[in-house]
């Protein structure tokens, strides 16, 4: 099973130990690398990796881009985070799934997101497009 969407098992306990901030202010820094469907992530990815990472295309390097975090809401019992659209253009990129990671600290692994089926651009805007930031759409939330 190359790419299974997950938050990642390492993250959760990470979360435990105030590794990660998603903070407006002072919070680290979240990147996300796109990845070919000859990659492997799941729960049990802990580090961003460039194994099967899509080549560098336009805008889009090594690693990824930098995600613009929308901060850290509470509604009722559930906590939640998301992130702002994350565009590359002037790419040609083929990829079946991507890793948010922690680049602050250790690169450290926090989900894999499955597109399900190979999203390509050609020359052209390649963009993930993140949910609303509700309680039951965040990317990442805690129930």
């Amino acid at each position: 099973m190359p790419i299974t969407q997950a938050t990642c098992s390492s993250f959760k306990s990470e979360l435990m130990q105030a590794l990660h901030n998603f903070s407006l202010v002072g919070g680290n820094t979240f990147k996300l690398a796109l990845y070919t469907n000859l990659a492997t992530l799941n729960a049990s990815t802990t580090v961003y990796t460039s194994a099967n990472e899509v080549p560098n295309s336009g805008t889009y390097t090594a690693g990824g881009g930098t995600l613009t975090r929308q901060g850290v809401s509470l509604s009722d019992t559930t906590a939640f985070t998301d992130f702002v659209d994350l565009s590359f253009t002037s790419a040609t990129i083929t990829a079946r799934g991507a890793l948010i990671y922690n680049s602050t600290n250790a690169n450290r692994a926090v989900c894999v997101l499955d597109f399900a089926s190979d999203k390509v651009s050609t020359a052209g805007t390649f963009t993930v497009v993140f949910p609303p930031a509700t309680p039951t759409n965040a990317i990442i939330r805690i129930v």
